[in-house]
């Protein structure tokens, strides 16, 4: 067989392998949906539910076994396919097609803004489908389930239980909003999932799903409050009021419940933005209350009924438990750019391994200034240009960033800065090349050839930015430059709308460019910078004479480059702890159960408690993600250490009269004048730019519309796409405030 053959058939047979694998996905998933669309129904409840709890009630797993399997297997089983696709995937763009595909003008259509402004923010056509979607299910099944509940309520029901109607009513439907408030919650822990392969199998980030979380934050508590106080209303007139005391053995636990909700309570007053944007310490403290509702959740309903809530929970436990094995290690800092525009660009050391694509952020932790707070920063240079450095930049805007910039910037320059960093974490595809970034229903009627990958490309890219929003679209150029240079693809006209307060903020521009590169590898690159500075109506006469201040340090031999916690097969390996945890999960569930709690519920008048029970699930559970996890970043910590030694070599061969020497004492702080981009671009004083004029004027087929920057700037353009006055544009927006 010719090997030429073989060659050009693998990258084929991995496509159908992909494909098979995210259709199978999608399978289960809308398999899923159907079980909560049928759950409030009588023939879920009387058929369904009683078949499979007679095939799965068992001494090992009990009638936590039907909830298992039809609520947190599937889930759980997606992710790990979800894994598996990512992994062939690969986190670097595929060029080879990007210049071919058919454009999707109805998709074109659905992802333009539908709504602007109001609570929802901006809010594309396909995000408003589903948030009506997820309404129509609510409100299905409140319906459903109040309707089937109240048929079974009758005068001679209730006087039964010496009450009234109505009051049987209130307590039935107080209990049928508590439970459609678990459906919102059982969606909640998802977006906050960061590293959770969930969201890139449709094509989500967790940066850009944060305003799911929060409008599902307030669905939750708004129906857990209706929920509690009905339930007082219907205590106090029913002369139960000592019901709020009680803590039963084999039920639900009422005082686990208020504590919940006292813990949710507290966490949604801080979420409001006039709180949290003002005093974000106070918002991010209180959010750590989320332990206390969901210890005290599972509590009050049982772990069985938990189980329907667990999926998106045990996905957070993973992430959450590999952040934390990231963040005990401290990263080798070696050096920072102090810009006049009170801007730091702060650059580690990492692992030529590690590759993520642009618009990635990066958590970091400066032990210095705060233990306990971490600050997403998207990462600005290019991992394939930059194999062993990465970069983040830093605009101070509250106390945080304030400090670290007074630190950096005193005269007494410090040769050492403690950093600890967890990430990145990106979108799984440079999305925003393509004119029609990837939705899972394409798949189903035949307008693409390939999810995610085989898109077209735009022909003109027009980046808006305010202020600091200008530092993902750092990224995206450098990673342009990185294509033009190796002329892998044909890269598209690039217009860069930038915005600032000050002159002294155009600084910035350079950053474009990385440390060590220069103005003639941007030459390959059709780039249109138009900076304008709003508040100087003139240039000052300092304004490029100012000195961007280079601060290299002395790293300790304990510190680390940035490295993927799970290695370069991190999705593969994070399959394996999902399914392996699970796998632990069961096996210590169904001893458990068969010889400690079995015994105990058969063979004596007592009864387990419920609330020992479930505390005994969560320790479980914890058990199996902690041993799960800690074996692959151990294995993985080997490689690791390896990487980290080459590049420790590598560094202590550098001539230390090279500017590349971090430990060169004579470039400890140096001053390098500022110069570059600054001067080739078209810098307007005293005006705002004309967005709709500017925008409207890119006659191309296909332009694509990023706007990254303050909220209203961001309304602005998503206004001007949206309008209909052109259908070539496609927007995308990128946000940092909540």
């Amino acid at each position: 067989m010719d090997s030429r053959v073989v060659k050009k058939s693998s990258p084929e047979i991995e496509v159908v392998i992909r494909r098979a694998i995210w259709v199978l996905a999608m399978v289960v998933f809308m398999g899923s949906i159907m079980m909560w669309i049928m759950s409030p129904t009588q023939t879920y409840r009387q058929i369904w539910l009683l078949s499979i709890r007679s095939k799965t009630n068992s001494t090992y797993f009990g009638s936590q076994g039907a909830t298992l399997l039809i609520f947190t297997f599937p889930i759980l089983f997606i992710a790990v396919l979800g894994c598996v696709y990512l992994h062939l995937k690969g986190k670097r763009l595929n060029h080879q097609n990007m210049d071919s595909g058919e454009k999707v003008s109805l998709l074109g259509r659905w992802r333009r803004p539908m709504l602007v402004k109001g609570p929802l923010g901006i809010v594309s056509g396909v995000e408003l489908a589903f948030f009506v979607m997820f309404m129509a299910l609510l409100v299905w099944y409140l319906s459903t389930a109040l309707h089937n509940r109240f048929e079974a309520i009758t005068p001679q029901s209730a006087a039964n239980k010496g009450q009234q109607v109505w009051q049987v009513k209130l307590s039935t439907a107080a209990l049928v909003v508590g439970l459609v408030g678990n459906i919102c919650l059982a969606f909640l822990f998802y977006p906050v999932a960061r590293g959770s392969s969930v969201l890139p199998l449709f094509g989500l980030t967790s940066e850009g799903s944060i305003k799911y979380h929060i409008w599902l934050g307030h669905t939750v508590m708004a129906l857990f409050t209706v929920h509690g106080v009905c339930f007082v209303i219907y205590w106090a007139v029913t002369h139960q009021i000592s019901e709020m005391t009680k803590w039963a053995k084999t039920d639900i636990s009422n005082v686990a419940g208020e504590l919940a909700l006292l813990a949710g309570l507290a966490m949604w007053a801080t979420t409001f933005p006039g709180i949290r944007r003002k005093m974000f310490e106070v918002f991010f403290y209180t959010h750590h209350l989320y332990i206390v509702f969901i210890f005290f959740f599972i509590f009050h309903v049982g772990i069985s009924y938990a189980c329907i809530m667990l999926p998106g929970f045990y996905l957070f436990l993973v992430d959450r438990y590999l952040r934390f094995l990231q963040s005990r290690q401290r990263v080798r800092l070696v050096s920072a750019r102090v810009l006049p525009g009170a801007t730091i660009e702060l650059n580690f050391s990492k692992s030529p391994s590690l590759k993520y694509n642009p618009t990635s952020t990066m958590f970091i932790n400066v032990p210095g200034i705060s233990k306990l707070q971490w600050h997403p920063f998207t990462i600005t240079s290019n991992s394939s240009l930059e194999s062993d450095k990465l970069s983040v930049v830093i605009k101070t805007e509250g106390k945080w960033s304030t400090k670290l910039y007074q630190i950096l910037s005193s005269p007494s320059s410090i040769d050492r800065l403690d950093v600890s960093v967890e990430g990145p974490y990106g979108p799984a595809s440079t999305h925003f090349l393509r004119s029609n970034p990837a939705l899972f229903w394409l798949i189903f009627i035949g307008k693409i050839n390939e999810v995610c990958t085989n898109f077209c490309r735009h022909d003109t890219l027009v980046m808006v930015s305010g202020g600091s929003g200008i530092t993902p679209f750092i990224s995206i150029i450098r990673e342009l430059i990185f294509l033009s240079v190796t002329n892998e693809c044909k890269t598209p006209r690039v217009i860069l709308i930038c915005a600032f307060k000050n002159s002294s903020d155009l600084t910035m521009l350079d950053l474009l460019l990385p440390i060590s590169g220069s103005q003639s590898s941007i030459s390959n690159l059709e780039l249109q910078i138009e900076a304008f500075v709003t508040r100087e109506k003139e240039p000052t006469v300092d304004n490029h004479s100012k000195n961007v201040r280079t601060l290299w340090f002395k790293p300790l031999p304990t510190d680390a480059p940035v490295t993927a916690i799970l290695g370069q097969n991190s999705w593969l390996w994070l399959g394996m702890i999902l399914s392996t945890s699970f796998v632990i999960f069961l096996i210590l569930l169904g001893i458990m159960n068969r010889y400690y709690i079995y015994p105990i519920d058969h063979n004596s008048n007592d009864v387990f408690p419920l609330s020992l029970r479930s505390f005994l699930n969560m320790l479980v559970i914890c058990v199996g993600i902690g041993s799960a996890a800690s074996a692959a970043v151990l294995w993985n910590k080997r490689q690791n250490v390896r990487e980290a030694n080459q590049i420790k070599n590598m560094e202590g061969a550098t001539p230390s009269g090279t500017p590349a020497s971090p430990y060169n004492a004579d470039r400890e702080l140096e001053s390098v004048p500022s110069q570059g981009l600054v001067q080739s671009s078209n810098v307007h004083y005293g005006a705002r730019p004309n967005l709709k004029r500017m925008i409207l004027e890119c006659g191309e087929s296909s332009v694509g519309v990023v706007a990254s920057g303050p909220r209203k700037m961001r309304q602005e353009v998503a206004n001007i796409c949206s309008s209909g006055l052109a259908d070539n544009l496609h927007f995308e927006s990128i946000s940092f405030s909540w």
